[in-house]
């Protein structure tokens, strides 16, 4: 985590003034400020963008007078965004301990907002926070919650002696939620980015060793391949006659190359060297060096000049790894990171150790796909919910399976429940597959969320919608259901280009139809609901398209289809009818992902 923890400040020395704390969410310019900072965040799709909206936007939305961001590193606070803070305190309190006492820490620990609202409660609370509380400031630090851990904290310090209430605490807890929420997605999308970036190296890499038969040309493909994308400098040795041979030298600059080469040739590698090449040929294992000082160059130099080249390099890492194949080491491949560079970590050593195995001989291309495919679905996992909240007075089902396509898909869902008692459900396709639909997935889905909790309207919240991607530029194409229910079954919704939602009711099963709308992204345009009444009893379903499709048959039949089998949703458990209307309905024929959600009256 520690790449995504930079300490930024405003100021270097006094602290600027702010107002009290925000009042009652019932103001509605506070809870409008707070919610499109909330919007902001569920389109933030970097950590700077998130730590940028959660630390100097919510400063400004509830006039606090210092905002910071802190994220959990194991057992460790590091700062990653602050504003309002001078820069020695800034530096004094940029990482600490999860149980160290101070209110930051205790919210960690507690997973419960902590406030101290007087300057003298600091005092007798947290002696040590004292020195750093001047005046009578207030402190009140947000747990980040994330699928049940805290992943951080969001601390906020306001001019006077302010004590939130039930209603101020609570919109400030959504709003932490939003930010822990955002922090998530854009971690699980920059792990599963960074892992494609490596799948596709190792792909690619091992497309050039099955592309040819002269092997000096193939290793040579691969060292080019290596650099810059696992290091600066690469070189490729393999065993002739027991004397390492240089096939393959590559570095980030091209009119070095040569001289590399002569490097190579004037310095051959010596066989009887305790370290290096020779060292991880006969032990078969890899040798990481992630600092390489000054005074390890010059033991290792064999003269001057040798010396004076080494130093030229730059060298800041160095990684060796065996080249394999077969339980045998047929040479190593050798990489260097310059000050261009950081260091090299236990990540890079099994990624270089993997291109030496496939670099001695050709890997399956079907593991490659299996790991394609478990990093995908790992993305999915992370953004989409495994089941829907137990919600009182409603049962609800959903169902998600992936078509076996390496790139995850668009689909997303989400039911929440209403203070008033009515269910918001929703259903929707980012058009196209991978990571960065996927991402988008998650941007609307917790846009979604937001803006419901504001005003669940599905017009209010559909337009919102559409400002959103206007404002923010996004290209992507979605496909929406948006519907409110009532316990008395009244429906109100949105369909914005998505396969129109099915009523089950006790007499009949029919589509729900709308006023027709493009899907989001398309062009703005004018949104209007479509209300319909249903039997309390009834069962509404929501689907994504892959439920009805099938290659070779218009859309029409595979919607007649799923009619005719809706049916079994009128009574029974619903996960399990649900279950059973998508296996009847696609069994094996499904050419997409499949997701559909399911919501009835009622308990189970």
């Amino acid at each position: 985590m520690s790449s995504d923890v930079t300490v930024t400040t405003d100021v270097a020395g006094e602290e600027p003034s702010g107002k009290a704390g925000f009042r009652a969410p019932a103001e509605s310019a506070a809870v409008a400020r707070l919610a499109a900072v909330t919007a902001e965040l569920a389109a933030a799709d970097t950590m700077p963008a998130v730590t940028a909206v959660a630390v100097s936007h919510v400063l400004e939305a509830v006039h606090a007078a210092v905002s910071t961001l802190m994220l959990r590193d194991g057992n460790r606070l590091l700062v990653a965004g602050q504003q309002g803070v001078a820069l020695d305190k800034a530096r004094r309190w940029a990482n600490f301990g999860v149980s160290d006492a101070n209110p930051a820490s205790e919210a960690v620990r507690t997973g419960q907002p902590v406030v101290a609202a007087t300057a003298d409660e600091v005092q007798r609370r947290y002696p040590r926070m004292a020195a750093d509380t001047p005046g009578q400031r207030s402190v009140v630090c947000l747990p980040l919650k994330a699928v049940g851990d805290v992943i951080g904290v969001l601390g906020l310090t306001f001019e006077d002696n302010w004590n939130p209430g039930p209603d101020e605490l609570g919109f400030l807890m959504t709003f932490a939620g939003a930010c822990a929420e955002a922090i998530r997605r854009v971690r699980a999308t920059e792990q599963a980015t960074r892992s494609a970036d490596r799948l596709r190296f190792l792909a690619k890499a091992s497309a050039e060793l099955a592309s040819s038969l002269d092997y000096r040309a193939t290793l040579s493909a691969v060292a080019r391949s290596a650099v810059p994308m696992l290091a600066d400098w690469c070189a490729v040795d393999v065993l002739v006659d027991q004397q390492l041979v240089t096939l393959a030298v590559a570095h980030v600059d091209p009119a070095k190359v040569a001289w590399a080469w002569e490097l190579q040739a004037r310095y051959p590698v010596e066989m009887d060297a305790p370290t290096g090449a020779p060292h991880v040929v006969r032990t078969g294992k890899s040798e990481l060096h992630a600092e390489i000082t000054d005074a390890m160059l010059v033991a290792s130099a064999r003269d001057e000049e040798h010396l004076r080249l080494a130093r030229e390099l730059q060298p800041r890492s160095a990684l060796v790894v065996p080249l394999t194949a077969r339980g045998s080491v047929l040479g190593t491949i050798t990489l260097l990171r310059t000050e261009s560079q950081e260091q090299f970590d236990d990540a890079d050593v099994s990624l270089a150790e993997d291109l030496g195995a496939r670099a001695g001989v050709a890997v399956d291309n079907a593991r490659l796909y299996d790991q394609a495919t478990t990093v995908a679905r790992e993305l999915q996992r992370a953004i989409l919910p495994e089941s829907l909240d137990s919600l009182e007075g409603w049962q609800t089902a959903s169902h998600y399976s992936a078509d076996g396509h390496a790139d995850v898909g668009g689909d997303f869902f989400d039911a929440v429940g209403l203070p008033d008692g009515r269910l918001a459900v929703f259903i929707g396709d980012v058009a196209g597959h991978g990571i960065q639909a996927a991402a988008m997935m998650a941007q609307i889905r917790s846009a979604i969320r937001a803006f419901l909790s504001v005003d669940p309207d599905p017009v209010v919240v559909v337009g919102k919608l559409d400002r959103m991607f206007e404002q923010f530029g996004l290209q992507s194409l979605v496909t929406l259901v948006y519907a409110v229910v009532s316990p008395s079954g009244h429906v109100e919704f949105v369909n914005a280009g998505h396969c129109p939602p099915v009523a089950v009711t006790p007499t009949d099963v029919h589509m729900l139809h709308s006023h027709p709308r493009p899907p989001l992204g398309a062009r703005p345009t004018q949104t209007k609901s479509a209300t319909v009444h249903l039997d309390p009893t009834s069962t509404l379903l929501l689907y994504t398209d892959g439920l009805a499709e099938r290659r070779g048959e218009d859309l029409e039949t595979g919607f007649a289809r799923l009619l005719d089998h809706c049916p079994v949703l009128r009574s029974g458990s619903l996960d399990l009818s649900l279950s059973a209307l998508v296996q009847t309905v696609a069994g094996e024929s499904a050419q997409d992902d499949i997701a559909a959600v399911a919501v009835r009256r009622g308990s189970e």
